[in-house]
């Protein structure tokens, strides 16, 4: 037992040393926000969604109201149905009662860890990477909105960067490893500058839409490239 709590710590560890600079910062632009400090730790300990709460913060000082920062987050985050689904497969021995709580832990990092994990996962396997990664974002993002009561309004702000970090890390390997990604990648681009600029949606909408389009596009290309693979 104890050889597999430590297998499960050791696999965590890593996550939740990645995790904790991208939450403090995410913590210390909430503060820049104006939000407080219940509503970080909820944000953090409720949605735990990474990129998406970077986004829900930019659409909350835009305006956007309540409704469209749930659907942008809703569609930013659908690949975790799939995910949790894909893992679901390798964890049909246990109990259905255990299933939720572990989908609700589910990050794109605890994904590709458990992934690479051989043979069976156990529940405490999973619960513990899980837990090493929400205990890092969660406390992270409470330690960063205390310091950004510290630091001048000009560096609180600027931590938004992070966010274009987090999307470029995730972002480069894909294009890296696929053309096709690249061009979803400036399609998306070129459209949310050419909704923008035509300003004929409401504030915060365009990424909805770019994300409705580029994603639709994308299944289109992943079924031409499956169908050209398999003639």
């Amino acid at each position: 037992m104890k050889q597999k709590i430590g297998a499960a710590l050791k696999a965590g560890l890593p996550i939740s040393i990645g995790f904790v600079p991208v939450s403090v910062a995410f913590g210390i632009l909430a503060k820049a926000c104006g939000v407080t400090l219940l509503e970080c730790f909820l944000f953090s300990a409720v949605v735990f969604a990474g990129a998406s709460q970077f986004i829900a913060l930019n659409l909350l000082v835009s305006g956007m109201g309540p409704g469209g920062i749930v659907l942008t987050t809703l569609l930013v985050n659908f690949r975790h149905f799939l995910m949790s689904a894909s893992l679901a497969t390798r964890l049909g021995h246990l109990p259905k009662r255990y299933l939720f709580p572990m989908a609700f832990g589910i990050t794109d990092e605890v994904f590709s860890v458990l992934s690479f994990t051989r043979g069976d996962i156990s529940k405490t396997h999973v619960f513990l990477v899980e837990l090493c990664a929400y205990s890092a974002w969660v406390g992270g993002s409470v330690a960063g909105f205390i310091l950004g009561g510290f630091l001048p309004e000009i560096l609180s702000k600027s931590m938004g960067v992070a966010l274009y970090a987090l999307l470029l890390a995730i972002l480069l390997p894909e294009v890296k490893a696929s053309f096709r990604a690249l061009i979803l990648a400036i399609s998306s681009a070129l459209l949310n500058t050419w909704l923008v600029y035509l300003d004929i949606l409401p504030k915060g909408w365009t990424i909805i839409v770019c994300i409705v389009i580029v994603a639709s596009m994308g299944s289109f290309f992943m079924t031409f490239e499956k169908e050209e693979e398999n003639p």
